[in-house]
């Protein structure tokens, strides 16, 4: 068989991809090993409970979930956070609550009067000089103070990144804010100076969908009908004349002119052993320690808190055994519990405890169940209880990230016809991955249509402007 591009890999990223280029009038075919698609956007309903094992929400800062949504026609599906959403909720020693107005911070007690003074100083601190490869904890405390890291920027490196502040890459993570530093001598006048330029710092804006995050791989997967093949794993990829040939472990061989892998980096990595060693050990480079999600449904009447937020996310050194966070599920989205219910999910793992995310899932269970006892007054058995351990979780980008990213960006410059697109690109967000994906079809597109290498490779600073929106 003969297509114009051959994707290896039916995640958010390949899919995306895929559509992207049919629309450009390539034909595509999409290449899954597993038998069900959306990799590990996992939606799923039980008892009228809606579990998320994966993402849970999608943040809109860049444009393309609603533009994908349209071209979907899954745009009535889509439902925003909400209305009880009113506090973020951070534990440190307790369950402490932060008013969602941007003056939040400041009027809670979770930092001291001179962890405020602190943070309120930033404006006046001189901007750094030296180049290197900063990390998360060491920018934040050096412009906001150590209190400011602790307590909210940790918590948040656990909760989005599954990572641990000295431990994960500013430069990969949030180049805008080192942009900033650099341009206006202060995030914080940074951040002013943008949003009353109303350029690069759009609104951010939570959404899901009816059925959950999994409807739009869903959605991607039926628009391209027949172009996806589940079941198809990918022995080998070599190169011929006029592209590559793509050896399945059963169904034959595919030959494609252009490749995308769209897989975690693990799996790039041993299919570009015989084609790139660089970028096989770029990818091999990268961790993904395991992650585990416990969904907890109950009655109402059995939770004693409001459930007033997003969730929590937890300061380190609050426990051995801690989540690192957990969702209100049914307050962030509706259709998330049956009435008279609510719905909680936890999450543990990553860098901060890999070996909790290990246990029993019966073990797992019982820890969601303590602590959602201590924090948020839940008794009795939940009406459902679920549990899904990812023996891989979230990419970590840690320091010299950067480094390994340019190798693997400059794959189609070595290997002209291959590319590659996954969230150990351009960020482990939903959205983040959807952007990488829309850069790769460009790319492609721009190869197939014969332009020059230039038009095809993308610039590390048009990556870094769009990453830091």
């Amino acid at each position: 068989m003969n297509v114009d591009v051959a994707i290896v890999g039916a995640g958010v990223s390949g899919l995306t991809a895929a559509h992207r280029l049919s629309l450009r009038g390539h034909e595509v075919m999409v290449l899954e090993r597993q038998a069900r698609l959306g990799g590990n956007a996992i939606s799923e309903r039980a008892d009228g409970f809606l579990m998320e094992h994966g993402p849970s929400a999608i943040n809109t800062t860049l444009p393309h979930a609603a533009e994908l949504s349209a071209a979907l026609g899954i745009e009535d599906e889509v439902v925003d956070l909400g209305d009880a959403v009113r506090r973020r909720y951070i534990v440190d020693g307790g369950l402490r609550g932060i008013a969602v107005h941007p003056f939040g911070i400041l009027t809670s007690r979770l930092l001291t009067p001179l962890g405020r003074l602190r943070l309120l100083a930033e404006p006046l601190l001189p901007r750094r000089r030296d180049e290197g490869d900063e990390t998360v904890a060491a920018f934040w405390s050096r412009r906001f103070g150590r209190e400011f890291e602790r307590k909210l920027v940790e918590p948040l490196a656990g909760g989005m990144f599954a990572g641990v502040g000295n431990d994960l890459s500013m430069r990969a993570l949030f180049p805008a804010l080192l942009q900033m530093e650099r341009e206006d001598g202060s995030v914080t006048v940074g951040i002013i100076k943008r949003r009353m330029a109303n350029r690069q710092m759009p609104a951010r804006r939570l959404i899901s969908w009816r059925d959950g995050v999994a409807a739009l791989p869903a959605a991607l997967a039926r628009s391209l009908g027949g172009a996806v093949r589940t079941g198809a794993t990918v022995r080998t990829i070599t190169a011929e004349a006029g592209g590559y040939r793509i050896e399945l472990a059963r169904d034959g061989v595919v030959h494609a002119r252009t490749v995308l892998l769209a897989t975690q980096s693990h799996v790039a990595g041993m299919l570009l052993e015989e084609l790139d060693g660089a970028a096989a050990e770029a990818c091999h480079g990268i961790e993904a320690p395991p992650l585990a999600t416990m969904f907890l449904g109950y009655r109402r009447g059995q939770v004693a808190h409001p459930l007033d937020g997003l969730g929590y996310l937890a300061v380190p050194g609050q426990g051995a055994r801690m989540l690192t966070g957990a969702q209100f599920c049914s307050t962030m989205f509706p259709g998330r519990a049956p009435k008279g219910h609510v719905a909680l999910a936890g999450y543990v793992g990553g860098d901060r405890s890999p070996d909790l995310a290990r246990l029993p899932a019966d073990d797992l269970i019982a820890l969601a169940r303590e602590e959602f006892g201590d924090l948020l007054g839940a008794s009795g058995q939940p009406v459902v209880a679920r549990v899904r351990q990812w023996d891989r979780g979230l990419p970590q980008f840690r320091p010299g990230h950067g480094q390994r990213t340019t190798v693997l960006g400059e794959l189609p410059n070595r290997r002209p016809g291959l590319f590659l697109t996954g969230n150990y690109l351009g960020g482990p967000s939903v959205s983040a991955c959807l952007a990488g994906a829309y850069r790769a079809a460009k790319s492609i597109d721009a190869y197939l249509a014969g332009l020059p290498a230039e038009a095809v490779l993308e610039t590390r600073s048009q990556r870094e402007d769009e990453k830091g929106g």
